[in-house]
């Protein structure tokens, strides 16, 4: 199909840059790889389920609600099941690669003048002993699994990490009914308190969470790390123990607690594969944009997390800027500065201040492989030409869709290999021009191939201008 707009990724920032350039007159296709639009948080049951409260699992409803009304509503053609592997330029336009179904064999393609690259982020875990066990799992797929599935993926938990994650995980799964054994946070409240400022906005959050948290008895141990999980064919417990300031165990503070489920994660990493196959410049593992959030690959824009981990607030603020900023230059016309979407504590002068994060994580345990500096830390750096909305809302937040499966594996030995890569420098350390971003059927590029072939053949029978046929 032929489009104005191809927007890749249907959670908060797609939504918006979809529907802001559709008010805009522009023809529109959302492509997302989930079979609703929403990302990870706004994910919702299936309708099969036939969930009675659905809002009770997700903040932020009244806000989902809107934008799943204006979608219903609008002429955005919305293209769910789509698994995108490749973004290709050519002189006439870029043109969207994706794999269709849950089977992904057959292939699709959405050709676009302009192309917006809302791909979320996923999660890193650092490894440790007995972390493939049946039983650990990703705290992004246990929040899957209770918003997608209204599961649960045991009757015991633990989880651990460090992150903003962590508190509306531990508080879904206990309100679900799972007894949450613990919530172990290896940040300190220190570090915490040290960057009240750009966590002002998160507060209001943060107490309902901790008050959900007291209500079901969860005890909270900060400043604490899993040191292994044990279990033969399943995960019946966790050792952890106490850090020290330096993130160093502290001897003799080992305990067990009995669990059938560890629900693991240690930060976000932005989803950049498309940006890389495309040629994007990396602003450190981000997508370099500037104000308007474009790359500078043109016809190329990019928002929410892979641009920088900062939350659904601040993802649905940068796809209404890239939403508006597309419509513009595609009529040739000039984005309209300072009328985009502002909330509390938005401050002009720091518009192109770099954001800052909030490091969270301490350095692992003697012994443990991975990296001291908490993944989004890294991630949310932003040049100083970041836009407006990135300095006014710096603090991490609920991350936008995970890729991750629920259980470490593959996904998880992504993570430990992009976190570690944090720790280079992009100098040291350039991003490689990956041929495609998720892995392709060989019949697929078979057929790509000879389609291609056929249509250089047909072009060099056609006849030219000023030639007679």
């Amino acid at each position: 199909m032929r489009t104005d707009l191809a927007v890749i990724g249907a959670g908060p920032a797609g939504l918006a840059a979809a529907l802001a350039a559709e008010r805009r007159g522009l023809r529109v296709a959302l492509v997302d790889a989930a079979p609703e639009p929403g990302g990870q948080f706004y994910r919702q049951p299936a309708p099969a389920l036939r969930a009675e409260r659905p809002q009770a699992l997700h903040h932020q409803w009244r806000t989902w609600t809107r934008l799943r009304d204006r979608l219903a509503t609008s002429s955005v053609r919305l293209l769910t099941e789509h698994h995108v592997w490749r973004v290709e330029r050519t002189p006439e336009a870029l043109i969207v690669h994706a794999l269709l179904g849950p089977e992904q064999e057959e292939p699709a393609e959405v050709r676009a003048r302009a192309v917006l690259l809302a791909t979320g982020g996923y999660e890193t875990v650092l490894p440790f002993p007995g972390w493939t066990l049946p039983g650990v799992l990703t705290a992004g797929g246990a929040q899957a699994m209770l918003k997608g599935g209204l599961v649960v993926p045991g009757r015991t938990a633990v989880v651990a990490g460090t992150g903003p994650l962590l508190l509306p995980v531990a508080t879904g799964l206990a309100a679900a009914g799972v007894r949450v054994g613990a919530l172990v946070e290896s940040a300190g409240p220190g570090r915490m308190l040290r960057h009240a400022g750009p966590l002002a906005g998160k507060l209001p959050e943060g107490a309902g969470c901790a008050a959900r948290l007291l209500r079901h008895r969860v005890p909270v141990l900060a400043r604490h790390t899993v040191l292994r999980a044990h279990g033969e064919e399943q995960l019946t417990g966790v050792t952890v123990a106490a850090l020290d300031a330096r993130g160093r165990v502290r001897p003799g503070t080992e305990r067990r607690l009995p669990c059938d489920t560890l629900a693991v994660s240690h930060g976000m990493l932005p989803h950049t594969d498309l940006a890389e196959t495309l040629g994007c410049r990396l602003d450190g593992l981000t997508v370099a944009v500037d104000a308007e959030q474009r790359t500078d690959v043109p016809g190329v824009w990019a928002a929410g997390e892979a641009t920088g981990v900062g939350g659904a607030r601040l993802a649905l603020a940068e796809g209404h800027i890239a939403g508006r900023s597309i419509a513009a230059r595609l009529r040739d016309a000039t984005p309209i500065r300072g009328s985009g979407p502002r909330r509390p504590g938005y401050a002009p002068g720091c518009a192109r201040a770099p954001a800052r994060s909030t490091p969270c994580s301490p350095r692992p345990p003697a012994g443990r492989s991975g990296s001291p500096t908490t993944p989004w830390s890294a991630a949310a750096r932003r040049s100083p030409r970041a836009p407006s909305a990135r300095a006014s809302h710096s603090a991490p937040g609920t991350p936008a869709r995970s890729s991750c499966s629920p259980g470490p594996g593959w996904a998880g030995a992504r993570a430990g290999c992009a976190h570690r890569r944090s720790r280079a420098s992009p100098a040291a350390n350039p991003p490689s021009r990956r041929p495609f971003a998720r892995p392709v059927p060989l019949g697929v590029l078979a057929r790509q191939h000879e389609e291609h072939e056929e249509h250089e053949e047909r072009e060099s029978y056609a006849p030219r201008e000023g030639r007679e046929p």
